[in-house]
């Protein structure tokens, strides 16, 4: 008799909770790895196309709702909105980081508390949300304060200039004038009219200059944000009568990582073991550069094990000498410090050119184009003229809410494609690694597919911090199996409605 192979018994269903959910990156590499996935996102836009594409989901603001509203999920994920962290190398970024990192710690003060009292870990919550609720409505008060001085300003700008106009100073003068760091202060004039709206327009843009100060110091809203999820599993862990997460998945730009790193403390504490992972897509097979840091984390003690990547990283052919190369971008992508300790063979990374051919087999109305260039809407190396290129045979740059700006010229060229000079939106979907049926709904469809989680990227990380029990081989068919429903997934025949507070009772992780 022959030796009968058992197959793997099949993985556990979760039941996902998905903060700041978006269109559902996350949410249909969830779908295809059999799991049920809920999200929370106040975008309506975003909302719509979650509607089409059947994912269960809550519209609103993510503060509106509480962990203790969905007891039965068993898994919490989400990315926080980033906008205030891009830019963590100025002033503005690091305070923010600064101002997120030092509520954590006074969370992990609460928790780590001899007593472990959940009264004073709410009341110390709560302080941090009043805190921060004085904050955004100063804020609003700030903000409509400069919008008023900046209209005052733009009248005296334009009487300013009429002036100077009738003296017969030159139009560039007039801009260079403007634009100096100390404006229109050292010019020597006679007219005491001429000098009284540079003495306005000096004094406009110094209380302009204070305005921005001031918020800045108060921070954006969004920063507080960020804490939503920690506060989500620390209710789960500490509130009477709860039952913790049994996995935490959380991801956002680069910047984020020292936040991440913070939580991971916090959850240390709370029973989890975690790691962090700056993840490069396209060594995921996604067609794309783009950078996540990624927070993974079990309840218990099952150790949470680096994603291992499954194909190379791409590297620039050339790295330009000078600042105009029109390469400078991939230069500038990728520290050459950074390896990965995984040295199992991988795949080639995935190019434009094979990833939308393969959307073409699936959707031939896509367009079938010649070799070709794109040229990014974004400048590089802080020159806004020399805008980034990459060339159909390598994967695409980050894809940004901008990607309907980007031109599609002939290969090493300057000159537009006749047709289909810009991607359409199923193109620019799969870039991101969506499915090519993905149905795009709302507004804003562009922005919708830059901010979104990449599906096949969220696929790897949840099905290695979902299912850490599977051996290579198995965990390799899994992942292949997963990635080939991905890319051939389609929407249901039906859209679900998205759901207010009042589709809480019945729902099925309310438990009413």
């Amino acid at each position: 008799m022959g030796h009968i192979t058992k197959p793997p018994p099949p993985p556990a269903v979760f039941r996902i909770v998905d903060l700041f959910a978006g269109p559902g990156g996350l949410d249909v590499a969830a779908d295809v790895l059999g799991h049920q996935v809920t999200g929370i996102e106040w975008d309506e836009n975003a909302c719509a196309t979650r509607e089409a594409a059947g994912m269960d989901t809550f519209w609103g603001d993510v503060r509106a709702y509480r962990a203790a509203f969905f007891p039965r999920a068993q898994v919490l994920t989400g990315g926080p909105p980033c906008q205030t962290f891009t830019v963590a190398g100025h002033g503005a970024g690091r305070r923010a980081l600064d101002q997120v990192v030092e509520y954590i710690d006074r969370l992990h003060d609460a928790v780590r508390a001899e007593d472990g009292d959940w009264k004073k870990i709410f009341r110390t919550w709560r302080a941090i949300s009043e805190e921060l609720r004085r904050k955004a409505v100063l804020a609003e008060e700030v903000k409509k304060e400069k919008r008023e001085v900046e209209t005052r300003r733009a009248v005296t700008r334009k009487a300013l200039v009429r002036s100077l106009g009738k003296l017969g100073t030159s139009d560039a003068e007039i801009k260079k004038i403007l634009k100096s760091p100390r404006g229109p202060r050292d010019l020597d004039l006679e007219d005491e009219t001429l000098k009284g709206l540079i003495v306005e327009f000096d004094a406009q843009g110094a209380e302009l200059h204070a305005l921005k100060q001031q918020l800045e110091e108060l921070g954006d809203e969004r920063t507080g944000l960020v804490l939503t999820p920690l506060w989500w599993v620390i209710e789960r862990s500490r509130r009477p009568g709860s039952d913790a997460y049994e996995a935490v998945v959380l991801e956002q730009v680069q910047a984020v990582m020292p936040v991440w790193e913070k939580y991971a403390e916090v959850l240390t504490t709370l029973g989890y073991r975690t790691r962090t992972q700056l993840m490069l897509t396209e060594a995921f097979g996604v067609p794309q550069t783009r950078k996540r840091a990624v927070l993974m984390a079990r309840l218990g003690e099952t150790d949470v094990a680096e994603v291992p990547e499954t194909h190379e990283r791409y590297r620039s052919r050339s790295v330009p000498s000078d600042s105009s190369g029109v390469d400078r971008a991939d230069a500038l992508l990728w520290d050459l410090s950074e390896q990965s300790t995984d040295r199992s063979p991988k795949a080639a990374w995935v190019s434009m050119e094979t990833a939308l051919k393969k959307a073409r087999d699936l959707d031939p109305e896509l367009p079938d184009r010649p070799a070709f260039t794109v040229v990014s809407n974004y400048g590089t190396g802080g020159d806004p003229g020399a805008r980034g290129r990459r060339d159909h045979d390598v994967p695409s740059a980050t894809i940004t809410g901008k990607v309907s700006r980007n031109r599609l010229v002939h290969k090493g060229t300057d000159t537009d494609l006749p047709r289909f000079d810009r991607f359409a939106l199923a193109e620019a979907g799969v870039l991101q690694s969506f499915p090519v049926a993905y149905p795009w709904r709302g507004g804003d469809r562009s922005q919708q597919v830059g901010n979104a989680v990449p599906p096949r990227l969220a696929l790897h990380v949840l099905r290695q911090v979902l299912e850490p029990g599977l051996g290579r081989e198995q965990a390799l068919a899994r992942t292949e199996q997963a990635v080939s429903d991905l890319e051939n997934w389609r929407p249901p025949s039906a859209p679900v409605k998205a759901r207010t507070h009042r589709g809480l009772p019945g729902h099925p992780l309310t438990g009413r």
